[in-house]
């Protein structure tokens, strides 16, 4: 049970941000952001996103920092990527 971070690089609304993911549930993610006091509105399909002035926070709550890709491989890996649905493109 380990909650992961990638680097504050992605650009939106005048800010770096972060993704905050868990690689065994939901649950496990949603109560880690709940102690770093990320609000419920971060929370986007299978992330929070978290600003890059929160990330050293997250760190020191016990998130480990690891690359975006790295990220994303296990979280599907550990079966809890959910994609952006694209008109004309299947689900999944």
């Amino acid at each position: 049970m380990t909650v992961y971070l990638d680097p504050p690089t992605w650009p939106g609304h005048g800010r770096l941000w972060s993704h905050l993911v868990s690689d065994a549930s939901y649950a496990e993610l949603h109560t880690f952001a709940a102690r770093l006091g990320a609000p419920p509105r971060a929370f986007e399909r299978d992330h929070y996103d978290i600003p890059a002035e929160r990330y050293a926070d997250a760190v020191r709550l016990g998130a480990v920092e690891i690359g975006s890709r790295e990220l994303v491989r296990r979280l599907t890996e550990a079966g809890l990527r959910r994609r952006k649905y694209a008109p004309g493109r299947a689900a999944g």
